[in-house]
């Protein structure tokens, strides 16, 4: 692109005075006259070291980084003039360099300072994806200052609680239209210092903001034009910069708070600190080997840990960014050709929905076609998993050499003789896809498992997918597929750094390779604890550092020899410990609150709330037979006299009563299945503390539930 569109703060850039100075790891200062003048300030060590030293550092490598926003530096001094960011959709549209990135951020951080953010101090980010999102996110971590993020989609009550919570003193939001929805409840129910709109202008406010005028509103470039002045006027005056006391931001320093998502009413927030997200940055290039000008396409949201780890990450890499929106994204993949695309399941697999669709709308003939060609890939594809060694088992033992070697033969064999057909199905068939989808490197998924289905298809048209698995706790990613050992159906190797144990849930005794249990982690990535909540880090995270990732899975044991030999020691997650449930979009839902409203209704007996891994929440429900017999009656479905209800009318009643029960929950119950068999001791399905056995029941009903969903 020749042509670059920037934000109107980038008209003015400032050279600062350059040598080869390397600053030392204490805390230094300026001196004041008089020290009750004195403002004690915090600054990203390497991207502001001109604060600390009054000089820049002339090499920054990425080893020295102490705080996230030191990537700036090192990016800009070694991308300098190629894009790194391309916003089409807000307005202004967007196009904007690695060095007008760091001036932005430096900008954004010192306005921030100059409106009186102090260190340490949480600010609310209430915003979507975009380029002003990521300087705002990063000129507060560089002030020294916490921010707390959400997504602008999220209820009023949950913002309000979220912003309380974590004691917030001022707010960003992403414009006119999210202000005014929430300005009311935020005015009446919380202490605002200030307030920043990322887009828009203060003219589209609502009255309420004339009414509360000592809350002083500012646009995104008034706090990037005061930074600007400021720094301007620091670099051009000894006096001016004496009035501060300076301090660099620690590598254990909390960076941000991010809030679980759950309909419980209570979200947690995580405290994940720059060591936490700079792990991620340094270890990501595993997973994903960015190159310089790779396009990466962008449209999770920017509060998800996954898309915020990964953005930092790829920035270090002098790759460009194009941000887009769900409505945007099949037109985008096409005209952009990302080499990468990071999103969670529900992306491929509506991309995967979206082919199977055009394929079975085709003419008769170019759909049997298709439908050969598909087949034979995936059989050509399943038959080079084996000779290649990259099947899964968790079977300990391991076939003889002679076994191993024919089993390795006869799959080259077949394997040899379905090459040719797949190679022809690529040229006439799947080559048109790859040029609808872009994708030329790698889909990236994570924030849930990727169906099985949608991961064998992309593999068998050669579109590389590499699943991953992570949580919030740790800042997310903490095993990966590999480019070079893509293990279909696996998360992959844990990612550098960080350990996986596999413990017994009754007894929390370590289980070998192959035996399934409890999924434990630790490392660098997991969190510093949750912000205000000791009993939860405490059930979260034990005396050595391992955090319960409430998830079950197992590790596949070590082969020298076989079909999983290539395969040893990656994780397979299956299935959750813990309630959460994840859905495909990325969303966590918390069951319980649900499964409480439900239970108000007369109607219902038991319920328990599915749907990890699916695109909507569906619920297994023992039926209270009585109170439907009553409530059939009264409605006149049955005679007076009858006592029998059919399973249709009980369904519809069913129903009728979820709607009517939780109609003030976010999330809403889908596909339901009726059983007659309450959960019980007896029948395993509920403990001796009349608990009802979430894992068990979902197991027990598996097939019937999968039948929901089809």
């Amino acid at each position: 692109m020749s042509t670059i569109h920037a934000f109107p703060l980038f008209f003015t850039t400032i050279t600062l005075p350059r040598n080869n100075f390397v600053p030392p790891r204490f805390r230094v200062f300026s001196q004041s006259k008089t020290a009750d003048t004195v403002q004690i300030r915090k600054c990203s060590p390497f991207l502001e070291s001109s604060l600390l030293f009054g000089n820049d550092n002339d090499a920054v490598a990425s080893n020295e980084w102490k705080a996230v926003p030191d990537i700036w530096k090192y990016s800009a001094e070694k991308y300098g003039d190629k894009v790194a960011l391309v916003d089409p959709y807000h307005d202004p549209p967007s196009t904007i360099t690695y060095k007008q990135l760091e001036q932005a951020i430096l900008d954004f951080a010192e306005g921030l300072r100059v409106i009186g953010v102090r260190p340490d101090e949480k600010l609310a980010l209430f915003a979507d994806n975009s380029c002003r999102w990521l300087v705002a996110d990063q000129g507060m971590m560089a002030s020294g200052a916490i921010n707390v993020v959400r997504g602008s989609r999220s209820s009023v009550e949950e913002l309000l609680q979220i912003y309380n919570h974590s004691e917030s003193v001022a707010l960003a939001v992403d414009g006119p239209e999210m202000f005014n929805r929430i300005a009311k409840t935020f005015y009446s129910k919380t202490s605002l210092r200030f307030i920043i709109l990322l887009w828009g202008e203060k003219s589209s406010l609502s009255l309420i903001a004339e009414e509360n005028k000592e809350v002083q509103v500012f646009s995104f470039t008034e706090v990037i034009d005061l930074g600007r002045e400021s720094r301007s006027a620091l670099s051009d005056s000894h006096e001016a910069s004496q009035q501060y006391v300076y301090e660099a931001i620690k590598s254990d320093d909390i960076a941000t708070l991010v809030y679980t998502s759950g309909t419980t009413g209570n979200p947690k927030g995580v405290m994940l600190t720059h060591r936490n997200l700079l792990h991620q940055i340094k270890n990501l290039w595993d997973i994903v080997p960015a190159e310089v000008g790779d396009r990466f396409l962008s449209m999770l949201p920017p509060w998800h840990a996954y898309e915020r780890a990964c953005e930092y990450f790829i920035f270090t890499c002098g790759i460009e960014q194009v941000y887009t929106t769900v409505r945007n994204l099949k037109d985008d993949l096409k005209l952009y050709q990302p080499h990468y695309l990071i999103s969670v399941p529900l992306v491929f697999e509506t991309l995967y929905s979206g082919i199977q669709k055009q394929i079975s709308t085709s003419p008769p003939v170019r759909k049997l076609v298709a439908l050969t060609f598909l087949r034979v890939s995936l059989a050509y594809m399943e038959y080079k998993r084996i000779y290649e060694g990259k099947c899964l088992t968790r079977n300990t033992e391991q076939h003889s050499f002679v076994h191993s070697m024919l089993d390795w033969l006869w799959a080259r064999i077949i394997a040899t003789i379905l090459f040719p057909i797949h190679l022809l199905a690529a040229k006439l068939v799947y080559s048109k896809i790859h040029s609808a989808i872009g994708i030329s490197k790698a889909g990236i998924s994570g924030g849930g498992s990727l169906p099985l289905q949608v991961d064998k298809f992309f593999e068998a048209i050669g579109v590389k997918v590499q699943n991953g698995y992570g949580l919030t706790e740790t800042s997310p990613v903490i095993a990966a597929r590999r480019p070079r050992c893509n293990v279909i159906g696996s998360v992959g190797h844990p990612v550098q750094h960080t350990e996986f144990k596999v413990v017994d849930s009754e007894t929390d005794e370590v289980l070998p390779p192959g035996s399934k249990g409890i999924l434990k982690v630790r490392g660098p990535p997991v969190m510093k604890g949750y912000f205000k909540n000791p009993l939860a880090t405490n059930q979260a995270l034990d005396r050595d550092g391992w955090l319960n990732t409430g998830d079950l899975g197992w590790i596949v044991p070590h082969h020298s020899t076989g079909r999983s030999r290539n395969s040893s020691g990656v994780v397979v997650v299956d299935g959750r410990a813990k309630d959460t449930i994840v859905l495909l979009t990325g969303e966590n839902v918390e069951p319980a609150e649900l499964e409480e409203a439900a239970m108000k209704s007369s109607t219902i007996q038991q319920i328990v709330v599915v749907g990890q891994d699916k695109r909507r929440l569906g619920a297994v429900i023992v039926p209270n037979s009585e109170e439907v017999l009553k409530v059939a009656r009264e409605l006149s479905l049955i005679d007076s006299i009858s006592s029998d209800v059919s399973e249709e009318k009980v369904m519809n009643i069913i129903y009728k009563e979820l709607k009517t029960w939780m109609s003030e929950s976010p999330f809403q119950i889908g596909p339901i299945l009726l059983v007659n068999e309450p959960f019980t001791i007896d029948n395993g399905l509920m403990t001796p503390t009349m608990k009802i056995r979430r894992d068990k029941v979902v197991v027990k009903y598996k097939e019937q539930i999968e039948n929901l969903y089809k």
